[in-house]
C-alpha cells in the first residue's frame, strides 16, 4: 500500500471477514478477536493531526508478565554523563561483531551516538548506530519514548511489525512509530543508523512535488498464532532504559488494521491544563462514568481513582501504603 500518513485497512487473506462492518469495536469481534485501539495522538488534538490505527488481536496485547529491569548497554539518553564538545565530530565506522565470536542481535548491538533533549519531557532527538550479526529470536522491541526512523547501511533487514512485515534494503528507510513491537531479522553481518525523535511523529514535509506519498509504502496485514512454550521477550524502551517481560505467545498475533474514528474520551474531561502545542495538554482531569471500556495502547499516562463501584478487569493491586 503506497502513502505516508494515510488512512489505510487490510486483512491477511487467510482470514476473509475478519475486519468489522460498521464499527470499530464491537463487543463480540469476528473469529473471536479482541479490538485494540494504538493511538499515536492526545485524543483533543485537532483532527487533521489525530493518529490512532484499530488492531484485532487473536489474544490482548496486555497478557504478558511484568516487567522488569535489563541492562541498557551502550544505549543511553544521559547527556550529563558526558562533557559537551563544539568541535566538528566524525567516527570511523563502528565495528561490526563477529558471528563466530558473539551472537548480537538488533537490540543488542544498539549504540547510542549523540542527542539532545529528554524522552521524560516528551521533548528532543537521539542518534543511534545499530551493529549486529543474528536475528532477534522470540523476542521483540518496543520504544515508548519516540519513534525510530531507521536507515541500513549495511545488510538488509526483515521487520516484522505487528502491523505487517518490512524488508527494508541499504539506500531505503523505514519508520517505527511509538509504541508499535516489532523483531528484527537479518542475513550477515548488518550496521546502520536511527534517528529517535521524542514527542513528534515525522511527517512529509512542505516541498511540494518532493518527497510525494509516493515514494512511501505500508505493509499489509499479516498474522501468526504461534505459542512459544520457552518464553517471547517484550524488550520496552522507556524513558531512556530498557526493560523486559515474557509472554507465552508471538506478538504479531494479529489479523488487520483500520485507521477509523471512535468516541472520543476527551468527553470526559472536565478541566485540562494546555501546553504550547495545540490541542495537547499537559494533564487532563477527567471522570469516567460506568461504560464499556474498550482496551487501547495510548502515548499518555494515565493515573486512575476509584471513588465508587469496582473496576472488574483488575484482579490484583498495589499496596497502597
Amino acid at each position: 500500500m503506497c502513502g505516508f500518513g494515510n488512512e489505510f485497512s487490510s486483512e491477511d487473506p487467510r482470514c476473509p471477514g475478519s475486519l468489522p462492518e460498521g464499527q470499530n469495536n464491537p463487543q463480540v469481534c469476528p473469529y473471536g478477536l479482541y479490538a485494540e485501539q494504538l493511538s499515536g495522538s492526545a485524543f483533543t488534538c485537532p483532527r487533521p493531526a489525530n493518529k490512532r490505527s484499530w488492531l484485532y488481536r487473536i489474544l490482548p496485547s496486555v497478557k504478558h508478565k511484568p516487567f522488569t529491569a535489563v541492562p541498557c548497554g551502550n544505549l543511553t539518553e544521559n547527556w550529563n554523563e558526558v562533557e559537551p564538545d563544539p568541535n566538528q565530530l566524525r567516527w570511523l565506522p563502528f565495528t561490526i561483531p563477529k558471528s563466530t565470536e558473539k551472537k548480537v542481535d538488533f537490540v543488542a548491538g544498539l549504540h547510542t551516538v549523540c542527542g539532545a533533549g529528554d524522552a521524560k519531557s516528551r521533548n528532543g532527538i537521539s542518534i543511534h548506530v545499530y551493529t549486529c550479526n543474528t536475528s532477534m529470536v522470540d523476542r521483540c522491541f518496543n520504544n515508548s519514548d519516540g519513534d525510530f526512523l531507521i536507515v541500513p547501511q549495511q545488510g538488509e533487514i526483515l521487520i516484522t511489525t505487528e502491523f505487517g512485515k518490512m524488508m527494508v534494503e541499504p539506500n531505503e528507510i523505514c519508520v517505527i512509530q511509538q509504541g508499535m513491537r516489532f523483531s528484527v531479522d537479518v542475513f550477515g553481518e548488518t550496521r546502520g543508523y536511527i534517528m529517535e525523535v521524542y514527542g513528534a511523529h515525522f511527517e512529509l514535509p512542505d516541498l511540494g512535488p518532493i518527497g510525494v506519498c509516493l515514494d512511501f509504502l505500508c505493509p499489509v496485514a499479516w498474522y501468526e498464532d504461534r505459542k512459544v512454550a520457552t518464553g517471547y521477550t517484550i524488550i520496552n524502551k522507556y524513558q531512556g532504559k530498557l526493560f523486559a517481560c515474557q509472554q507465552d505467545f508471538s506478538p504479531t498475533s494479529w489479523l488487520h488494521c483500520v485507521a477509523f474514528d471512535h468516541a472520543d474520551p476527551s468527553i470526559f474531561t472536565v478541566l485540562t491544563a494546555k501546553s504550547t502545542r495545540p490541542g495537547v495538554a499537559i494533564a487532563d482531569f477527567v471522570i469516567f462514568p460506568p461504560r464499556w471500556g474498550v482496551t487501547h495502547a495510548r502515548l499518555a499516562s494515565t493515573l486512575k481513582w476509584l471513588l465508587q463501584g469496582r473496576r472488574v478487569t483488575l484482579k490484583k493491586c498495589q499496596d497502597g501504603r
